[in-house]
């Protein structure tokens, strides 16, 4: 865990300190190689769709498997784009947290901890996340797209929850919640990340 994390001082306290989680080169290989893998699948299911195997065509399932097959695409693309990146994922100081993890994380950018309600883990799909919710979203609003603002914003609780994977970080999902829960309480108290 040591090797993912950089510390950084960005002052003379103590409290100062910034913790800056790097991409894993393991981690992203693995989720690229996945994303690749399902590529390949929906290539081939489109193909048997439009009839290049048997000579049949299925409209339905052609139009359903092209269109996954396009989002899974952009998205591999994206990612390997971003391999070019070599800032820090996920950074966490004394007023900040901010992270590029999540299309929705890298969209909100920096997060104030005085707005912070509450930090869980939740399982969505084969990842478990750290969602961070906030109050005050009004103060957010611009930051994320309609789509993203519709997925982040409970209506009923007019909060934000905001995500971050630790899919491409040398750290695990408890381990990055921890991380997030310590240097909150942390910001709380006015004390030292130690």
């Amino acid at each position: 865990m040591l090797k993912s994390i950089t510390l950084m001082s960005t002052g003379a306290t103590k409290m100062d300190q910034e913790a800056n989680l790097y991409r894993n080169r393991s981690k992203t290989a693995k989720l690229l190689s996945l994303s690749g893998v399902i590529c390949v699948v929906l290539l081939l299911l489109f193909l048997y769709c439009i009839g290049i195997f048997d000579g049949e065509l299925k409209v339905k399932p052609a139009v359903f498997s092209g269109g996954i097959l396009l989002i899974m695409l952009g998205l591999l693309v994206n990612s390997l784009l971003n391999l070019r990146d070599k800032s820090a994922q996920i950074s966490l100081n004394k007023r900040h947290f901010s992270g590029k993890t999540t299309p929705m994380a890298k969209a909100f950018g920096a997060g104030n901890w005085d707005d912070v309600t509450a930090i869980n883990l939740q399982k969505v799909g084969g990842d478990t996340l750290v969602v961070v919710t906030l109050g005050n979203a009004a103060n957010y609003k611009d930051r994320l797209s309609a789509m993203l603002w519709k997925m982040a914003y409970d209506a009923t609780s007019q909060q934000l929850n905001i995500m971050y994977s630790a899919s491409v970080i040398a750290i695990e999902p408890t381990e990055l919640y921890e991380l997030f829960m310590t240097y909150w309480q942390n910001s709380k108290q006015g004390s030292t990340i130690s």
